[in-house]
This record gives structure tokens, sequence and C-alpha cells, in this order.
């Protein structure tokens, strides 16, 4: 099976854990497995809204193992950035929650509600109760000359009710008003995932995630495993256009794929083989034997087109042709 060949997973939440307030099926009862597997388990999040303790409870709820020591977060790593910027003592004006204002604090750093403040710095996460003025004061302050960091850049957040608009969004509408581009602590930069496998002293992680813009590009830049499941944000046809820093490594549809044998990828002189589907490519098509509806098919039609275009700068969504459509698309 795929995870015997790791010693960690480092897991994203929302979109993989769970969706809104509610677990995706099968999730809990794979994270609940590993430890018969000796796998070390860590929550890597860009959600910058809840403290750790808050995020183990809430998983604790769903039935997934979690203690606040197994969550790493981007509130607490915008918060550390920040004070790499500034010194003790500066003002700051935080656009967030309640915790992304005691992690400022906690570096000595003081809290201010206003522009008028003239705060030497921003910070900038996800909450439910950001609004205009948040946004509006944030700008005024980063017109002002002061430092902006945002904890993370997610531009959507899978909800129960389905896809919303993240702090990416917020963030750009910032970006937008003020012609700045801030400083990123949270994934895809590699800190939360490094910070993770090295409090754990762990050495083959494995990263799984929903998002390949922050899960998976995060994880290749910290130089660990990287797989893409299909319960969030992206789908295969994402994965089969994006650029070469964002592809996985293994593409699962939810996390019970982590206890599944990983089918074999194989070059052969008609294509690339996964499980029973063949895939090539002729120019700017892929065709596939194999039915639409079958994982293995978009597998193999990512290593083929992958192989055939190995440092592509942008994603390019090339054309498509199965000899088999049968059922829905996984």
């Amino acid at each position: 099976m795929l995870i015997t060949g790791f010693d960690a997973l480092l897991a994203d939440l929302d979109g993989v854990v769970y969706a809104g307030n509610g677990a995706i099926p099968k999730a809990t009862d794979a994270l609940n497995r590993l430890q018969e597997h000796s796998v070390i388990l860590a929550y890597i999040t860009n959600n910058a809204s809840r403290s750790p303790g808050a995020v183990a409870a809430h998983l604790n709820q769903l039935g997934a193992p979690a203690s606040a020591e197994q969550v790493f977060g981007s509130a607490d790593a915008g918060a550390e950035l920040l004070a790499q910027k500034l010194p003790q003592g500066s003002k700051v004006l935080v656009v967030g929650s309640s915790y992304l204002r005691d992690c400022v604090s906690s570096f000595g750093m003081e809290i201010v509600a206003s522009h008028l403040d003239a705060p030497q710095g921003v910070i900038q996460g996800f909450d439910p109760s950001v609004g205009w003025q948040d946004l509006a004061e944030a700008a005024y302050a980063i017109h002002g000359g002061a430092i902006w960091v945002a904890t993370n850049t997610d531009r959507t957040i899978p909800r129960a009710e389905g896809i919303a608009p993240g702090n990416g969004s917020l963030v750009e509408a910032v970006a937008a008003a003020t012609k700045a581009e801030p400083l990123v602590a949270g994934k895809p930069e590699p800190l939360l995932f490094r910070r993770a496998a090295e409090t754990f002293q762990v050495t083959r992680p494995l990263v799984v995630g929903d998002r390949l813009d922050t899960d998976i590009l995060g994880g290749n830049n910290a130089g660990y495993g990287t797989a893409l499941v299909l319960t969030g944000v992206d789908t295969v046809r994402t994965a089969l256009a994006a650029r070469t820093a964002e592809r996985p490594d293994y593409i699962l549809k939810d996390l019970s794929g982590l206890y599944e044998t990983y089918p074999v990828v194989e070059v052969t002189g008609f294509g690339v083989r996964c499980g029973a589907a063949l895939a090539s490519v002729n120019g700017e098509t892929i065709t596939i034997d194999g039915d639409e509806s079958n994982l293995d098919s978009w597998r193999a039609a990512c290593a083929a087109w992958w192989l055939a275009h190995p440092r592509q700068e942008h994603a390019v969504e090339p054309k498509l042709s199965f000899s088999q459509i049968v059922g829905s698309k996984p």
C-alpha cells in the first residue's frame, strides 16, 4: 500500500479532512489507521482563523486523531515572518482573527485598530468576519508604507455549501487597491512542512492536499512526496494541466487511497500505461485507451503529458480523446 513507503503524513485540512464543519467521507477512518503502520500524523493548514487547540478540538469531534502539537498553521508562521521584519514594540494592524492577533502580540508587537495609528506592519489572514472596512484600513496603512504580510493566498476555501472565497481573494482586493504584493508566510512556502518534519524528526513525509497551488507546490518546494486528493478544490483536469512545479507524485480519489497499492506507471513503446489504461501524446492531444471514469486513465494521461512536457511554466490543458466514456468522471 502507498502509505508504507513513508514515515509521516503531512495533511491539509480544508478539502482533505473536512469541508466546513463536516468530515469528508473516509477521511477520519484513514487518519485513524496511520498508527497501525507507525506513520506520524501532522496537519498543515493555511487557515489562520483558529488556534491549533481549536483545530484539534474540531478534529476530535469529527473522530480524527489530533492534538494542538500536531497542528501547524499559517497564523503562527505569519506572525513569525512579520517579527523578522520589524523590531519588538512595532505597531501592527491585524486583518483577521483574534488568534492571529494573539500570535502577533506573542512576538512583542503592539496591535492597533486603524491606519491612523501609523502601523509599521499589516498582517492579513482569513476570518469570516473580515469586511470591507478591514480591507480598506489595510490598504490605507500599506499606502502609508507599512510592511504587508499575508498568512496565505488561497483564493478559495471549501465549505459544506461549496467553494467560497478564501484569504487569497481578499488579499487580491487589497493588492488591486495598493498595487503592492504581500510577503507570504504559509503554503506554498516550505516553512510549515519543514517545521513539522523537524518537530517529529521524520525523513520521508508524504504531503497530501486538495490544492495544487498551495499544498502540492509547497510539498514539492520542501522536497517531499506529494499526493493530490480529489475531495476539494482541484480535479484530475487541473492536475493534468498543471505547471511542472505543481504536479503531484500521486493522485488519489480520497484519503482511503493511502491504503491501496498505487498502480505502476510504465513507459512502453506504445505510450504510458497505468493499470489497464494506456495514454499517448500526439501534439496537443492525449489519446487514452481506457474508461474516462477510471482514475487510472487520468493517471496515465497525466504521466504521458508530463513526460512530453517536462518543463511547463504555465498551466496548459490538452485535448483528450478517450476510447471509453462510461459512468461519472473521478
